[in-house]
């Protein structure tokens, strides 16, 4: 329809082009101004009364009736400082055309592109608990995009609800110090049955590697804690020092035995502290509140096959703050994953669907 109603302007213009000016037509369209000027300053009191877009059209049609010198003198609500603002404007128009650039962009930096957003609304749609640092480290390390964590939240405040980020804790230098410290730990979970499960835990406190889980049901003795450490690390170099808290599991003389005759230094945290073992700590939490919190288990052996399958995913594709973005498994010096490209990539999910992370395609 406005196709249509511009088209018919344009019909009329050229149509009264081709008539030209003077005759009975130049003294219709002169009455026809005035009558129209004095229609307008009757409907308001206005010192300066608005034009609509129709007052303006039928003023355009009728000068055209008009010769140059008889539209000066039939402009009765014209004043002089509108015609100096309308050159003015007609100015700015023509070096605005000359000098611009073809191509009509806002000056300053550019944002994300609309690529970018997406991938960041759709990883934050999918991963709710995921907060901005990890996000953009998951960006960057997956496409290979440099951004920053404010350009996520402030992505995030506009298309979605954004959600901090924490950074790690203080106890990285102790990692450079020893050439080889790993943590270890215990934590209790209850199977679907109600039954009380202990999981052992170790890992490197360098690389924040989750070096294995030993899973034991009932209660937790000397032979059992050796058992448990020993069925971890079968396959894997054994560290110097080994970092423990003051629990009495950890006194037993059976696995100090085991522990002299491993060759490993044990370290001792302080007493009644959880802060002085932060990293062990804070990955048991992790643990229950990205997996163990949204699952059920039946038995021991079912416990054990989802724990591998958490392990696959902290060491191999969830990235850290605390080692500036990559994985632990990149940190341990293994090769990263193939870049992807916003244009083109898919999603994969980990630990039973609870986590989606994009891929390359």
């Amino acid at each position: 329809m406005k196709d249509l109603i511009v088209l018919f302007a344009h019909l009329l213009t050229t149509f009264a082009k081709l008539i030209g000016s003077g005759g009975a037509k130049a003294v219709v369209a002169e009455n026809l101004l005035l009558k129209q000027q004095l229609l307008i300053i009757n409907r308001s009191r206005q010192r300066a009364p608005n034009l609509t877009t129709t007052n303006r059209f039928v003023f355009g049609l009728a000068t055209l009736f008009l010769s140059a010198n008889r539209i000066t003198k039939v402009a009765v609500i014209i004043r002089p400082s509108t015609l100096l603002r309308f050159h003015q404007y007609l100015v700015h128009r023509k070096y605005r055309l000359l000098f611009s650039p073809i191509t009509r962009t806002k000056p300053g930096p550019k944002g994300p592109s609309k690529q970018l957003i997406n991938a960041i609304v759709e990883l934050k749609r999918r991963n709710p608990d995921f907060g901005c640092p990890r996000i953009a480290m998951i960006i960057s390390k997956t496409f290979g995009v440099d951004i920053d964590k404010d350009v996520v939240r402030r992505v995030l405040a506009k298309h979605y609800h954004p959600q901090p980020g924490d950074g790690p804790s203080w106890l990285t230098f102790i990692g450079h110090m020893k050439d080889s410290l790993w943590s270890i730990d215990f934590f209790r979970c209850e199977s679907i049955t109600l039954k009380s499960h202990w999981v052992l835990i170790v890992m490197d406190q360098f690389t924040r590697r989750i070096i294995g889980f030993a899973v034991h049901p009932g209660d937790v003795d000397g032979i059992s804690l050796c058992r448990m450490f020993n069925s971890i690390i079968v396959g894997s170099r054994t560290p110097s020092y080994l970092s423990s808290d003051n629990h009495p599991l950890f006194e037993y003389p059976r696995w100090k035995a085991n522990l002299s005759v491993l060759g490993v230094d044990e370290i001792k945290t302080v007493p009644y502290v959880p802060i002085s073992h932060p990293f062990i700590e804070r990955l048991i939490g992790t643990i229950r509140r990205e997996f163990l919190d949204h699952i059920f288990f039946w038995s021991s052996i079912d416990l054990e096959r989802k724990l591998e399958e958490f392990r696959q995913y902290y060491n191999d594709h969830r990235v850290h703050a605390s080692l500036d973005g990559i994985t632990p498994a990149e940190a341990s010096g293994h090769v990263s994953n193939k870049r992807a490209d916003l244009k083109d990539f898919r999603w994969k999910t980990y630990c039973r669907d609870l986590v989606q992370l994009p891929l390359a395609a």
